[in-house]
């Protein structure tokens, strides 16, 4: 392992290079264009395939062509290009191909603006796709973190024979810290689990085997039924996935709550407060589906004066899921921002100072 000094984009870039990533699809969008940039560089050392498409549609399409064989493969894009992308990623699920989709995130909705935000919240969570479908959507606070979980990201790919998302933004895309690089999966590692898939179920000519379609459930005399009746049992194997950190949670009194790049606002706001002394702690889900509804439902209600949630995102959309796992047992306030416009911790520190004031009126 090497520690190195990098960028959010291209440390996204090398870690699934190193997790074993041999095709990359993509096209043009800000603010994650220096992803595509390293992959273009760095593919051919490694052996493998970078394609710049056309267009989101063709380079998702390109993408599901290189899963369906079994390479493991990566496209990125921000925001209004993933929603560009979301009919074949419906497929993809479908067909149950494994890859890696990262979503730098930009302001929204429609065109929006090339700011950090965390507006596609909704979107990674619960509409990705038409027809229900869901995946396993990693948000890391951190590059280290990104380039952890970006690493293993193809791992979970193939265990479930789903897509992965990494959610991030474009304050993680272009930050720079220093990370702790793993090291690159041999290329033997990679040839075998190639291989392994081809064996068991992807597209690789037919020769002696029985027919594979590279089309989803519900097309080849199977009932469409059967399939999403399958794809709930994944979903629901999906929960030993849930991750989230728990910040000076021992004795708090209010709890701000937060996911990705907002939760480093908010741990900085605990730690004032803390300073004040005020009982105050984090929740941070690490993954954000499966939403990890066990951190909220095991507070001590009895204790707890209030909940504060912050995020980039007008209109609130992880606050909806907070709300649902805490059940009307305490409030939950809201710090939200917008169109680029980046959290301020010490309105974090007000708004927790008030709910911590309000209650012991």
């Amino acid at each position: 392992m090497e520690k190195v000094f990098m960028k959010g984009c291209e440390a996204i870039a090398e870690a699934a290079i190193r997790g074993g990533c041999r095709f990359y699809a993509g096209y043009p969008i800000t603010p994650q264009n220096q992803v595509p940039e390293y992959f273009a560089r760095r593919m051919p050392q490694v052996g493998g395939v970078f394609m710049q498409g056309e267009s989101e549609v063709a380079s998702i399409n390109m993408l599901y062509g290189a899963a369906a064989g079994g390479t493991r493969s990566m496209i990125s894009s921000s925001s209004c290009g993933i929603s560009l992308m979301s009919e074949t990623i419906g497929w993809a699920i479908s067909a149950q191909f494994p890859c890696v989709i990262a979503n730098v995130q930009r302001g929204g909705p429609g065109i929006g603006d090339i700011a950090p935000s965390q507006q596609d919240y909704d979107q990674a969570t619960k509409s990705i796709a038409n027809g229900g479908g869901h995946m396993l959507v990693y948000a890391p606070a951190s590059l280290q973190e990104t380039v952890d979980k970006m690493y293993i990201a193809f791992d979970k790919a193939e265990e479930y024979r789903s897509p992965v998302l990494m959610l991030l933004d474009g304050v993680t895309g272009g930050m720079m810290e220093s990370v702790i690089l793993p090291e690159m999966r041999s290329d033997e590692y990679v040839a075998e689990r190639k291989q392994k898939i081809r064996d068991e179920w992807g597209i690789a000519g037919k020769h002696d085997r029985k027919f594979r379609s590279i089309i989803g459930g519900g097309r080849a005399g199977e009932p469409l039924q059967n399939l999403n009746k399958a794809l709930v049992k994944k979903y629901e194997a999906m929960r030993k996935e849930t991750e989230y950190e728990e910040y000076q949670m021992d004795d708090a009194e209010v709890v701000i709550t937060s996911y990705g790049v907002s939760a480093r606002f908010a741990k900085a706001a605990v730690n004032q407060l803390r300073k004040q002394g005020y009982k105050v702690g984090m929740i941070r889900p690490v993954v954000v589906y499966p939403f990890p509804y066990e951190a909220y439902d095991k507070l001590d209600f009895g204790r707890i004066r209030g909940i504060v949630s912050t995020e980039m995102s007008i209109p609130e959309l992880f606050a909806n899921d907070v709300r649902a796992a805490v059940k009307e047992r305490t409030t939950v306030d809201t710090y939200c921002t917008s169109g680029g416009v980046i959290l301020d911790t010490n309105e974090i520190v007000k708004l927790a100072k008030e709910v911590y004031e309000r209650m012991e009126a």
